[in-house]
């Protein structure tokens, strides 16, 4: 009887050993599907805004020299410069070129957030600008830039790597959207 109680207790623990492998293995293989399935779905989601034709960008240019016109405005591919401006929050246009730094940011996967408040009074630009710092924030500011920019006739256009979006009025749901479905969509996305 002893050793009939000892055979069960073998059983039982082999059955138990068996299934929490079996677990684990079960466990695992969700996991890797579930890594697969999202890169086949980072792979295949649309990209959100405007389609524009991507503009030869290669060999980068001297530092300050005029990269010529670009085939929107702003730009979202072309000629640009072998320095990029860093990430943030811009005021002011701080370069005599800044396509030339800004499209290299977009080669690299950064969306940019270009704004014009000549088309808005003093309280306008301030919400315009304090919205744009909002979503910035919450995305967590990464490979993200926000510049001034004269010539939109909108207050905000969102640009990446050949996508463009106008926005007559800033929409918080559809600048999260547009950053998240084009966030490195560009030929150098693993670059800083």
């Amino acid at each position: 009887m002893n050793s009939k109680t000892r055979r069960q207790q073998t059983r039982e623990h082999s059955r138990r050993k068996n299934l929490t492998r079996n677990l684990i293995w079960g466990v695992v293989g969700i996991a890797i599907l579930l890594v697969i399935g999202l890169m086949i779905w980072q792979g295949i989601k649309p990209a959100a805004g405007e389609s524009i034709a991507v503009m030869v960008s290669d060999p980068h240019i001297p530092n300050d020299s005029d990269p010529g016109e670009y085939n929107s405005d702003p730009p979202t591919s072309g000629l640009h410069y072998a320095e990029e401006a860093r990430a943030g929050f811009y005021d002011k246009n701080n370069y005599k070129f800044p396509a030339g730094y800004l499209v290299h940011n977009l080669e690299h996967g950064y969306v940019i957030l270009w704004y014009n408040c000549d088309l808005l009074d003093e309280t306008g630009c301030t919400n315009l600008k304090a919205q744009i710092q909002s979503v910035m924030d919450e995305l967590g500011g990464e490979k993200l830039i926000a510049y001034p920019w004269p010539s939109l006739d909108v207050p905000l256009v969102i640009t990446s790597w050949g996508r463009l979006q106008r926005f007559e009025a800033f929409d918080l749901e559809q600048a999260k959207a547009f950053y998240r479905a084009n966030l490195n969509r560009a030929p150098e996305p693993n670059a800083p």
